[in-house]
């Protein structure tokens, strides 16, 4: 199963979340895992994957401009991400610095493609969120995330 990981990173955070979940899934049997940067993401290349994870920083609240420009673009694929499996992860500056809307935004938009998103009954919630930096709390976040979405992704592929 093919699985891509998508992230904008300008200062660095963001892109240390993504490796750490992408070192977790190519771990996990059955999974080839591409980790790639947004600006190097063409929106047909979304529907060639079994699973979507999509990283951005926090701005005013919401998703960074470059994966909020990947999903606008992506309606040219409207009703061919239906079920494929998605989950998000953010970072931010500060505690209450928008992490939770910036992942609902990200979901959302997955959601309206028709994407299988998983929730989190422990720890985050709605995606693992980094605040400053990525420290033990959030990287043991950004395994079970990973390691979920793979169960979830054999559950919908099998």
């Amino acid at each position: 199963m093919k699985v891509l990981i998508v992230y904008y990173s300008r200062g660095g955070t963001t892109k240390k979340m993504a490796e750490i979940v992408k070192d977790e899934i190519a771990k996990q049997e059955g999974m080839t895992v591409e980790l790639r940067a947004v600006e190097s993401v063409a929106t047909a290349d979304l529907s060639a994957y079994d699973g979507i994870i999509v990283g951005s920083p926090t701005y005013y609240g919401t998703c960074c401009a470059q994966i909020k420009e990947m999903f606008d673009k992506s309606v040219t694929l409207h009703g061919r991400l239906d079920g494929v499996a998605g989950a998000a992860f953010a970072s931010s500056a500060n505690i209450g610095g928008g992490n939770e809307t910036t992942l609902i935004s990200i979901i959302e938009a997955m959601l309206i493609h028709g994407m299988i998103v998983q929730g989190d009954p422990k720890g985050d919630h709605y995606g693992p969120v980094a605040v400053g930096e990525v420290d033990g709390r959030v990287r043991d976040n950004l395994v079970r995330l990973a390691q979920r979405f793979v169960a979830l992704l054999k559950k919908v592929r099998t």
